[in-house]
């Protein structure tokens, strides 16, 4: 089993979603992992906290001298309140959510966009079913108002329930693109009277946002 497998299983197998993970040429080995939000964690609410990370940092440090994973400091943390979208589990996930895009190549002169996450339109139903073809709600240009963030939210949800096949809004509100077209994509943080924040709920007590990676397991032995 190679050592990526070993973080997967073993993150998943914890109850967390892996995010996404990096190994550096210095030996770094840098893990983010997210909650689900239907499942139960020791303490309450949908943001990591430091306890979470230090559960899999714990157990990842055992799991990986199985495979003698070459690394010599592993760092886990929260993505952050603008975590990356990566694969089609990502992009399902938060269909109804504003992110933000870049892609390969431009697309009217322009490679970077935001908008509300929605199903694609007018894609290869292959790619539809495949996870690799989505929608980005953009505000209208026509507009006397840009579309206001709760009715491209609604218009999201909508065309996700009603599916690729059914009628939807405006072509010309809707980007269309597919994860081999984009560089990057992430969550555009909810900004809030206290702060910036993934969700609309604050923080729970005893919850913390962990933004930045935390060096939490420190050195192979």
């Amino acid at each position: 089993m190679t050592w990526l497998k070993v973080v997967e299983t073993t993150v998943s197998g914890l109850g967390y979603e892996l995010v996404d993970c990096e190994r550096s040429s210095g030996g770094l080995l840098r893990v983010y992992i997210d909650r689900f939000p239907d499942q139960a964690y020791d303490l309450p609410g949908d943001l990591v906290t430091v306890d979470d990370c230090e559960k899999v940092t714990r157990q990842l440090q055992y799991a990986l001298e199985t495979v003698d994973a070459d690394y010599s400091r592993l760092e886990v943390s929260s993505p952050g309140v603008d975590r990356p979208l990566k694969t089609p589990a990502h992009f399902a996930r938060f269909v109804g959510e504003e992110i933000a895009i870049t892609l390969k190549v431009p697309f009217q002169g322009v490679k970077k966009y935001s908008g509300t996450l929605c199903a694609a339109q007018d894609a290869d139903p292959a790619q539809v079913e495949a996870g690799q073809a989505w929608g980005l709600v953009l505000r209208s240009p026509d507009a006397d108002k840009p579309l206001s963030k709760t009715a491209a939210k609604k218009l999201a949800k909508e065309q996700a329930k009603a599916g690729p096949d059914a009628v939807q809004g405006p072509v010309d509100q809707v980007l269309s693109f597919t994860l081999d077209e984009i560089r990057e994509a992430r969550l555009v943080p909810a900004v809030s009277f206290k702060g910036r924040s993934r969700r609309a709920a604050s923080p729970a007590a005893g919850e913390v946002a962990v933004d930045e990676a935390q060096e939490l397991g420190g050195q192979k032995k």
